[in-house]
């Protein structure tokens, strides 16, 4: 058998997976559009840019929460993140699911990303390097987005988050959240097109900034 004959099963195996994800997400989107935030999954170009974006030292790791069918996650750990030290966190029991089945080595937590605090174990509590976000905050209510960033304050103290979004401009109203924006990168390749966004606590010395970036 030569190499090609030996990778062929390999890449079937790919190709299923991606398949698999790819149907998954649709009947996810059918059954709750508002919850997905998007007709389609992420695409590799926005998951190499959110991975250009990381930071993650020697004895940290990275949450992502919203992972869906694992695009972004799938980026990461190409991108050198090891899986040990990526937690993913997912509302949908059957996205979980298939994460788990999917992203050996990953930690998947099934639950709300309101309840980081709780699911994110106490040991990783100020270990977290970055903190990546899919879940459509823009359709939240404004105290609804005030406990997310109280979340993420609680296991990523100072660190803020990124957000991946469809908007055109900054999804949250960060001077009412107390925090700093700067738009990182936009991805024209996604469908639809994608912007990253970076929030951060807004201490006394950054005052009032803000950026279009």
């Amino acid at each position: 058998m030569d190499a090609t004959d030996a990778q062929a099963p390999q890449a079937a195996a790919g190709r299923a997976e991606v398949d698999g994800s790819f149907w998954l997400f649709l009947r996810r989107w059918a059954r709750n559009p508002l919850q997905i935030g998007s007709v389609v999954p992420s695409s590799p170009a926005l998951g190499r840019r959110i991975a250009r974006l990381v930071s993650c030292g020697a004895d940290e790791s990275v949450v992502e929460m919203g992972a869906g069918t694992g695009a972004v996650s799938r980026a990461l750990l190409r991108s050198g993140l090891p899986p040990e030290r990526l937690v993913v966190v997912e509302l949908v029991p059957e996205m979980a699911e298939h994460l788990q089945r999917t992203l050996p080595g990953v930690r998947v937590l099934c639950g709300n990303a309101f309840d980081l605090p709780r699911l994110v174990p106490a040991r990783l509590h100020g270990r977290i390097g970055t903190v990546i976000c899919g879940i459509p905050l823009v359709l939240l209510p404004l105290e609804r987005q005030q406990a997310f960033v109280a979340a993420v304050e609680a296991v990523a103290p100072g660190r803020g988050f990124l957000l991946y979004t469809y908007c055109a401009t900054s999804p949250l109203p960060w001077r009412r959240l107390g925090l700093a924006a700067t738009r990182e990168g936009w991805t024209p390749l996604n469908v639809p097109p994608a912007s990253v966004w970076r929030y951060v606590p807004m201490g006394p010395a950054r005052g009032d900034a803000g950026s279009a970036g």
